[in-house]
């Protein structure tokens, strides 16, 4: 078996770390493992004794650069005698399309997103994710949701649809892992008090993440006089949106906040951001196709907080490894996260270890692998 995933960018994502994984897996049980992207930073980090790699612009949406990237993995299908071609997002799933079809290959896709649409075309530029042999879903939400509004373009007779939870390597994702010396060095470097309960919001800086209403909730909170002390970070990237982070940073002065929030762009290893949190947040106002951060906030045995809609519904175990909140309601999450810091420690304790449970149980990554591989095999049967 020989496989090639094709993904626009190899960064820290989960789709992007999802890829990443599964390559190296399929190295290891004997198959040959391929990958096309145009960049990121995990490029640095694959085995190139265990995966091939080529770069081509599989991250433009420029139809003349889909064309022609639909050339190019045609030619590497047919030198390399590859078997499968899986494609992880929409402009490059396009010439996958056309590639296997010429080439008589399995084409299989995993729909990662929601893929908003405002128009028919919109629609059926989206509809090439279903048009696989094979689709994979990340949740039972993304399923809902593609049986929902791609019906008309699946055909049950010629393609399967199936969810495989996204999975996450639980062994880095460890407090075990993170050592004293590493702890200590994050609490210098980004200046905190540890003695203050520390609220974590992970996620790039984009509306639908919801740092506007986390900003909302902190500001509730310090309205408070019963509460304990206090201090919230916001650990994300712009990617270049300046002005949604200068909005942020407004709404941070306007409330008074700059002693109690607190802006990181990025970190290199997120167990230790996780580790040095008291608690972490998901504050999405829009669907998450999965909840990564909800995953690895649980295997880092941190209580979570998310939004009442999308994938967290499926990661989180209610009242026992996190609470959901009603989505867009700051005051709803603000009554969430003072109900966690009001927990006894042998309770926060014991939600931390029902959260790692569960993450072994239904969302490790040797599972997301295995049960890949295991429909690779049934498709080329």
């Amino acid at each position: 078996m020989k496989v090639l995933q094709v993904i626009p960018r190899l960064g820290f994502g989960g789709a992007e770390t999802g890829c990443y994984d599964l390559a190296h897996y399929l190295s290891e049980n004997d198959c040959k493992s391929y990958i096309v992207t145009s960049s990121g930073e995990l490029i640095k980090y694959i085995r190139k004794d265990k995966v091939k790699l080529f770069k081509l612009p599989v991250h433009s949406k420029n139809p003349i650069l889909i064309l022609i990237n639909f050339i190019l993995i045609t030619l590497i299908i047919l030198i390399y005698n590859i078997t499968i071609v899986h494609a992880r997002s929409r402009a490059p799933a396009w010439s996958c399309l056309w590639a296997t079809k010429l080439t008589r290959r399995k084409f299989v896709t995993t729909f990662h997103g929601t893929y908003n649409y405002k128009s028919s075309l919109k629609k059926f530029y989206n509809s090439v994710m279903v048009r696989s042999d094979l689709i994979i879903a990340g949740s039972n939400f993304i399923f809902s949701h593609i049986c929902e509004n791609y019906e008309k373009f699946l055909e049950p007779k010629k393609r399967k649809l199936l969810v495989i939870f996204r999975g996450i390597n639980t062994d880095f994702f460890s407090q075990k892992k993170v050592s004293e010396n590493k702890l200590n060095r994050l609490i210098q470097e980004w200046k905190i008090d540890i003695n203050k309960f520390i609220i974590l919001l992970p996620g790039r800086l984009t509306f639908w993440k919801g740092q506007e209403l986390f900003i909302e909730s902190m500001n509730i909170l310090n309205q408070q006089t019963d509460i304990k002390p206090f201090y919230g970070i916001i650990l994300g990237d712009d990617q270049g949106r300046k002005v949604y982070y200068k909005k942020l940073l407004s709404l941070v002065q306007k409330y008074r906040l700059n002693t109690k929030i607190k802006f990181i762009s990025s970190c290199r290893e997120m167990p230790i951001a996780y580790k040095v949190s008291n608690l972490v947040v998901s504050s999405s106002i829009e669907p998450e196709a999965f909840g990564r951060i909800s995953i690895e906030a649980q295997s880092m045995e941190k209580p979570i907080i998310a939004s009442n809609i999308g994938g967290s519904k499926e990661t989180i175990i209610k009242d026992k490894s996190g609470l959901l909140f009603k989505s867009g309601d700051p005051i709803a999450l603000a009554e969430k996260i003072k109900e966690i810091m009001n927990y006894e420690d042998n309770t926060l304790q014991s939600m931390g270890i029902e959260g790692r449970k569960n993450v072994i149980k239904k969302f490790d990554v040797e599972k997301m692998c295995n049960s890949t591989f295991l429909e690779y095999k049934k498709l080329i049967k």
